[in-house]
């Protein structure tokens, strides 16, 4: 017999509502974050695939919200969209780690050139292969893509400006209860915490911790500049959302809604992407936060000291923790983000 999940009850009162019709389907997809599409980049992909789904199935297959973790936390949503108590969710990789821990390949530092190597990345070869072993190894689940989170990582604090690798000594940062994220802060010096994203304002307003890494538009929207007094653009990490739905709904839908459901997912993916880029050149992006904070730039013979330190501990850790699979999936994420560097600096005869 199947598991209901102890929290399938609890959701009755609040999804049944929004039920449509036995003849049609509606997709329940659940995300952690505002449902503005012009605040975040994964609103804008959610909003983007339910137009679009709606509008190219004439209606019969709906899509409804469940943003700011109105049904459970984000890792919660993960197991929800398994069981089927929703059909979807736009997951982080901290969310989905305890289900596939393979998911902190992702977190090879300094691997990219700039954000449109990652592109040539998560849509090509090695995407392919990541969302197969996902859909493997989770047997429930199907992996319409991998949206953009807000694009690469900075690190803030209220200690000091951080210019070079010494200054991480001894500073307090917050990381996404992801194994690989500690390791990288600790090989840089800072010391680790690991932290629930709804315990981290109040852990920077409080001075429980110093500091915390995230995509400048994730640092805008939640206004961290407001409990942060530096920022620095290392573009350390580039970590996607993973859009998933439940295998079962998947099925059940005709082979023309199923292409339907993926031509919006891809769309949805360019829809974060681009409003991730918008944020960055806007005032909401640098621009804006440099009003609140100090910001440092790093070169790159800054980053390569920070890559040498960093890659070594990280990849020891995936061997160490993770096993051959993921050495071997490792190893392809290298190989296609240099592949996709290299194509970044053309140079015309």
């Amino acid at each position: 017999m199947k598991r209901t999940p102890i929290y399938g009850l609890a959701l009755t009162a609040l999804l049944a509502p929004g039920m449509a019709a036995a003849q049609d389907l509606v997709i329940q997809l659940a995300h952690d974050n505002n449902p503005d599409p012009f605040d975040n980049p994964g609103h804008a992909c959610a909003a983007v695939f339910g137009n679009i789904v709606r509008s190219e199935t004439n209606g019969a297959v709906d899509v409804e919200f469940f943003p700011n973790d109105q049904v459970g936390t984000n890792t919660e949503q993960v197991q929800m969209t398994r069981d089927g108590v929703v059909q979807a969710t736009i997951s982080s990789t901290g969310a989905i780690a305890s289900y596939y821990p393979k998911i902190d390949v992702l977190n090879l530092p300094f691997a990219f050139s700039g954000n449109a190597a990652t592109y040539e990345v998560f849509d090509g070869r090695f995407g392919e292969m990541l969302k197969a072993d996902i859909e493997e190894e989770l047997g429930d689940v199907v992996v319409l893509g991998f949206p953009d989170t807000g694009g690469f990582f900075a690190v803030t604090n209220s200690s000091k400006p951080i210019t070079d690798l010494a200054d991480f000594e001894g500073v307090r940062v917050r990381t996404m209860t992801l194994p690989s994220h500690q390791v990288i802060m600790n090989a840089m010096g800072a010391e680790s915490y690991p932290l629930a994203w709804g315990e981290l304002y109040s852990a920077l307003q409080t001075g429980v911790i110093d500091g915390q890494m995230n995509p400048v538009p994730i640092i805008s929207f939640a206004n961290l500049g407001e409990v942060q007094g530096y920022m620095t653009l290392t573009n350390h990490l580039f970590s996607p959302y993973i859009f998933m739905m439940n295998r079962a709904v998947w099925e059940d839908l005709s082979a023309e809604h199923q292409k339907i459901v993926t031509s919006a997912a891809q769309s949805c993916v360019t829809a974060s992407r681009g409003l991730a880029r918008i944020i960055e050149a806007s005032d909401r992006g640098v621009t804006g936060l440099s009003d609140l904070m100090e910001i440092s730039a790093l070169d790159q013979a800054q980053r390569d000291e920070m890559r040498d330190v960093t890659q070594p501990a990280f990849e020891a850790h995936i061997a160490d923790q993770l096993g051959e699979d993921a050495v071997a999936l490792l190893d392809v994420l290298k190989e296609e983000a240099q592949a996709a560097n290299d194509a970044s600096y053309l140079v015309s005869n």
